[in-house]
């Protein structure tokens, strides 16, 4: 039997605080997965581990390689922990390209947190919902007060110093009410890179239960119709004008290639997780134990990504159920994200044959014209 191909080492996830933040969000799923780690209240990697970390990526990863820095909240680690980063990334280098990408709540970001940033190319998501009433409204500083204006200045600040930013806005009950009025806000501040997150999460006292605060399917599809809509609308020549990860993310099943948002494979587990034990996991949606796969302190991380255990772990999606298989848009969606299912069905699985039915027609004629304007590059191709 002809073997899996081997996956390649091209980026991985590092949360080197843990779970822990500076804030307090009601809708926060990784808060909780400090009962995961409770050996002690405050979680931080040690540059020991953050070495090792990069050492055994960087001597396995070819040309290009991604660093992913979430949380929690990573900048709790303190800027010179990320020049360490850095430095170390040149020392174990080999000639790669290397990129690197932080997910941040903004309220420590200052003018030398900008410099750093700007000077090494670091791709910025900050999380942002909108407007202050949607921000706020789930968004919480330990104080119970709201974080939205330092947020917002955190935004301006590296606008201003020249960092590339993509707006991370998280979609619940309420926020899916105000597509435009989210869209608008975020395109006049500057952020033209816009990637929404659906809150899907389970009652924490019942588990048969969404969370008060998860977004309506329902809701969620009329959502992705309207920001269709908006996205289509700020077209230019037959360029968009503004990116939404999504779209962007299904126009590449579209057009017959890979896109970058996994959610939207076949297969999952095409990256690993590590936490800031140097514990190292299959998706930072399954840091737990039953899908723990080794160490960086005692194994190849390049291993652990093929290993049996990760395999299995990405062969999940494919356990679809009759209503996926029959389906004329599971090439498009794959079943989206396996954490979003409820037994065996995506929960949002109505969101999205919505949203596939009202977008279907401008998905076809985008494609074609990308392969039109693509045919003499795709035909000058040597396989």
């Amino acid at each position: 039997m002809m073997k899996s191909r081997l996956k390649e080492l091209s980026s991985i996830l590092i949360k080197p605080a843990g779970p822990d933040c500076n804030m307090d969000c009601e809708y926060c799923f990784y808060l909780k997965k400090a009962d995961v780690f409770p050996e002690t209240k405050v979680h931080r990697m040690s540059d020991t581990i953050l070495e090792e970390t990069i050492r055994r990526v960087m001597t396995k990863a070819r040309e290009n390689v991604s660093f992913g820095w979430q949380g929690g909240e990573p900048t709790l680690m303190g800027l010179p922990f990320f020049e360490k980063a850095v430095a170390f990334q040149k020392k174990y280098g080999r000639g790669q390209t290397v990129g690197n990408g932080l997910q941040t709540n903004g309220i420590l970001i200052d003018d030398l947190w900008t410099k750093f940033l700007r000077e090494y190319n670091f791709l910025v998501g900050l999380s942002l919902d909108g407007p202050e009433h949607i921000h706020d409204h789930y968004r919480f500083m330990k104080s119970g007060r709201g974080s939205w204006s330092r947020v917002v200045d955190s935004a301006k600040r590296m606008l201003d110093g020249g960092v590339a930013i993509n707006a991370l806005t998280v979609v619940t009950d309420y926020s899916v009410r105000f597509p435009q009025e989210i869209y608008e806000f975020q395109k006049e501040l500057g952020l033209s890179y816009m990637q929404f997150i659906p809150c899907v999460e389970i009652h924490s006292q019942d588990p048969f239960r969404m969370a008060p605060f998860a977004v309506p399917p329902e809701e969620y599809g009329r959502f992705l119709c309207s920001m269709f809509d908006l996205w289509i609308d700020d077209f230019a020549d037959g360029v968009p004008t503004t990116s939404i990860r999504f779209f962007d993310s299904v126009l590449y099943n579209y057009v017959d290639l890979e896109p970058p948002e996994c959610t939207l494979l076949p297969v999952c587990g095409i990256y690993v997780v590590v936490e800031y034990t140097g514990d190292v996991y299959s998706s930072d949606f399954f840091v737990e134990s039953n899908w723990k796969l080794g160490n960086v302190m005692e194994g190849s991380i390049s291993e652990m990504l093929n290993s049996d255990r990760q395999n299995e772990f990405g062969l999940m999606k494919k356990d679809h159920p009759e209503s996926c298989r029959d389906c004329r848009w599971l090439k498009y969606c794959w079943g989206g994200c396996v954490k979003e299912r409820i037994g065996n069905v995506n929960y949002l699985c109505d969101a999205y044959r919505m949203f596939f039915e009202h977008a279907d027609n401008w998905f076809q004629w985008l494609a074609e014209e990308w392969k039109r304007q693509h045919s003499s590059s795709l035909d000058c191709t040597v396989a």
